[in-house]
């Protein structure tokens, strides 16, 4: 039975680097915990099951590759219960990749349905500004941490 993709979330955002260099910004942990979380088990890998933490909020999840095709497409399930969140990269010129992230198959209804898309439509949007601002000017925003300074409080 194919997901249900009527009720999604996408964000997208021009990142002005090769596509190369923006896949593996979300492939190896090592420069994807300038931008989003700050640890990961490892690489994205097709097939391999990975944990995600974000150490300041002491939260973390489980990520499952279900695909990857390089410099086009990552496809990940992730949370409890799991959605499906598709990151895809189309080539602009050499130095310009679109990012697109699409996240959907969400069990919720009515106004919880409502939360968790306004939640993952601003989350998704920060990531790609974070990456943006990581990649093509090499600075780290600390958007993730600066999104709830309130919820840091109540972990230290």
């Amino acid at each position: 039975m194919k997901e249900d993709e009527s009720n999604y979330v996408e964000a997208q955002m021009l990142i002005r680097k090769p596509v190369a260099m923006v896949f593996e910004a979300f492939t190896d942990p090592e420069i994807t915990k300038n931008f989003w979380f700050t640890h990961s088990s490892g690489k994205l890998e097709q097939g391999k099951k990975l944990t995600w933490e974000w150490e300041m909020y002491q939260v973390s999840t489980t990520v499952f590759v279900r695909e990857i095709s390089p410099d086009k497409k990552i496809s990940i399930t992730w949370g409890d219960p799991p959605t499906t969140v598709d990151f895809e990269f189309t080539v602009l010129d050499e130095n310009a990749t679109y990012v697109v992230i699409k996240n959907y198959g969400f069990p919720e209804k009515g106004e919880a349905l409502l939360r968790v898309i306004k939640d993952s439509t601003g989350g998704f949007t920060t990531v790609l500004d974070g990456l943006k601002a990581f990649l093509e000017h090499g600075i780290r925003l600390n958007l993730i941490e600066d999104k709830f300074p309130y919820k840091l409080r109540e972990h230290q």
